[in-house]
């Protein structure tokens, strides 16, 4: 079984991170859709409101079946090795993404050989959309229902006492 991780920290999940999603479905049997504990980041959404909301949208769109929804804490190489993944999903919106992913995976190759970055551009739809731009359309009161899914609007909408 090809296993792929595909990391970040899904503050929220969006359109964008979907797109790749699917791409990636087409690619790898089963992919495990890894939610990072970064402590220099101060999320919105707490982990479990995130791992609910993805879980909540893959199974909406019917996809919970090869998908699932994990957080990790440490070096995402040793993550995947105790997942038996083959690779790991990247997305590049930009020429601005590529270095530092360039960077982090030639660094998760030296650490980790058996494991190959999968580099995936979205739909040009989704190319300037990032969860936290999403965040501030949101906050300002924009409406952002082309950018996430229903469940993760509503949820934008709460957290900013706008529901």
């Amino acid at each position: 079984m090809r296993i792929a991780l595909y990391p970040g920290t899904f503050d929220p999940i969006t359109n964008g991170h979907l797109d790749i999603l699917d791409r990636a479905r087409r690619l790898f049997d089963r992919i495990v859709i890894t939610i990072a504990i970064n402590p220099h980041k101060k999320p919105l959404f707490t982990m479990e409101e995130r791992l609910s909301l993805i879980n909540q949208v893959l199974e909406e769109r019917g996809i919970n079946h090869n998908v699932t929804v994990e957080a990790f804490e440490g070096l995402l190489v040793d993550f995947a090795r105790q997942k038996g993944a083959i690779a790991i999903i990247r997305g590049l919106r930009a020429v601005s993404d590529f270095e530092y992913e360039l960077q982090m995976a030639l660094m998760n190759r030296r650490l980790e050989d058996e494991v190959t970055t999968v580099f995936m551009m979205p739909h040009e739809n989704y190319s300037y959309l990032n969860s936290t731009i999403v965040k501030e359309v949101a906050r300002l009161g924009g409406d952002v229902s082309a950018f996430v899914p229903s469940i993760v609007k509503e949820a934008l909408l709460k957290k900013y006492g706008r529901r």
